[in-house]
């Protein structure tokens, strides 16, 4: 395919009417990712675990798009690492009709020095940045498919850097941090290619794509009341940086073209230009992450562990002949 390069990330398509939904819209890349799409004309459901903390994001919202209509947003509480919380989530936004594309975000990013468990008894890391993204696309499956929507997953550099194979995900064994960060991030991209796989020999319309933000720090981030306020120093640190970093506001825009741009297919990996920082581009992901083993490995580990078995069958009701409209 041939690349678009006139797509300017300041200037999106014109999406009145499509609904998304972005998990971690309380801060950082889900924060501004929220407010480009609705800047651009869609209608948001801004999720996060907190409730104060994602109010002050929607107030955030209405301060900086004033243009924006009052409904442009809805706040959902939806914590990644609560099964009962996806779920519960999952259930009101499929009560609602079609969804055009869900940005699976969230994260911890600082993960605890000794592991920890969730309330599901799955290791925390995996189970926020993995598992839970895992069983709320499969619970949307159907939502999106009735309106031939998108679902990106968000991986990291990390997953070049360090490829660790992760046959215990769960990390009973062997925990770092850091182990537990990338082996994270390693499961969740090779969950989105697995599902891009799955979703075409089901004849889903729904497209899935990996896309990941580059080196982007709230250091070199807008100052926004109760999304983002760095100390002085984390700003001078990040600053030093600057070569080779960029704001949370510049990474979150190859996640939002990965999940509106109709040129992007299922299967694709988009990140900045320069890998680190610049404006979104389609990119080779890591060898590991496009394992089909490893990925099959994963995904029947993401079964077991969250008891969600995604709709396939269902799903493909929705598909829509050949002259339909295309992904997007």
């Amino acid at each position: 395919m041939v690349e678009v390069v006139t797509w300017d990330p300041r200037s999106l398509p014109d999406l009145s009417g499509r609904t998304y939904l972005v998990t971690g819209s309380n801060a950082g890349l889900g924060y501004f990712a929220s407010e480009q799409l609705v800047r651009a004309g869609a209608h948001v459901y801004m999720t996060a675990r907190h409730p104060n903390r994602l109010s002050a994001a929607r107030a955030a919202v209405r301060r900086r798009v004033p243009d924006a209509s009052p409904d442009a947003t809805e706040a959902l509480v939806l914590d990644t690492s609560n099964l009962g919380s996806v779920r519960s989530a999952a259930a009101s936004v499929r009560g609602r009709g079609g969804l055009d594309g869900v940005l699976l975000n969230a994260g911890i990013v600082h993960p605890p020095k000794a592991r920890e468990t969730t309330v599901d008894g799955h290791e925390v890391v995996f189970a926020t940045n993995a598992l839970g993204h895992f069983a709320l696309a499969g619970e949307l499956l159907t939502a999106l498919a009735r309106s031939d929507g998108r679902m990106v997953w968000v991986g990291s550099m990390s997953t070049s850097l360090t490829p660790y194979d992760p046959v215990d995900p769960q990390l009973t064994t062997g925990y770092t941090a850091w182990r537990a960060y990338v082996q994270s991030k390693i499961a969740t991209a090779a969950l989105g290619f697995e599902a891009d796989r799955r979703l075409r020999a089901a004849g889903v319309p729904v497209a899935s794509v990996v896309a990941h933000p580059g080196y982007s720090t709230s250091g070199r981030t807008p100052g926004i009341a109760g999304v983002n306020a760095p100390t002085r120093m984390k700003r001078f640190r990040d600053n030093l940086q600057a070569a080779i970093a960029q704001s949370k506001e510049r990474g979150a825009w190859p996640l939002v073209r990965a999940l509106v741009d109709p040129d992007v297919e299922g299967g694709e990996f988009w990140g900045p230009r320069t890998i680190t920082r610049g404006e979104p581009r389609r990119q080779n992901p890591s060898r590991i992450t496009r394992d089909e083993e490893v990925a099959a490995r994963l995904w029947q580990a993401a079964e077991d562990a969250t008891g969600v078995r995604w709709p396939f069958a269902e799903a493909s009701a929705f598909r829509r002949p050949p002259s339909g409209r295309s992904r997007a």
